[in-house]
């Protein structure tokens, strides 16, 4: 069972995403936070509350490595889900060398996500 009210942050810079993980993680019983870049989710007090970020890899301005980099040089240890629609099988090795929890590729199931998110945030979904 999800713990009501944790908080996911969704971070891509593709308004329609956005929305489609924010309904979908809301659904689920989450409160989210989305950012259109890195730049604004790394800027936000959300950041330091988010029990999990959702962070898309290819973006405009800082990519979802960079943040991931960012957060990791700041000492803010917040699971990442790296998500992306590349299918370059050379990300996941980076992915996971940048402590990333799971790099999900485009387009993947809600189950997919949420199960993502389970073990990112050690957190039993239905």
């Amino acid at each position: 069972m999800v713990e009501p009210g944790l908080l996911i942050a969704v971070v891509d810079d593709d308004s329609p995403v956005r929305t489609m993980l924010a309904r979908v993680l809301r659904l689920a019983n989450f409160r989210v936070a989305d950012f259109s870049s890195g730049e604004h989710f790394l800027a936000a007090l959300e950041l330091q509350a988010a029990a999990c970020a959702i962070v898309d890899v290819q973006m405009p301005g800082l990519s979802g490595f960079e943040v991931l980099a960012r957060m990791r040089a700041a000492n803010i240890h917040v699971p990442v889900i790296l998500i992306t629609a590349s299918d370059d099988e050379a990300l996941d090795r980076v992915a996971m060398a940048a402590t990333a929890m799971r790099l999900l590729r485009k387009p993947f199931s809600s189950t997919e996500l949420l199960a993502a998110i389970a073990v990112a945030t050690c957190v039993q979904t239905p």
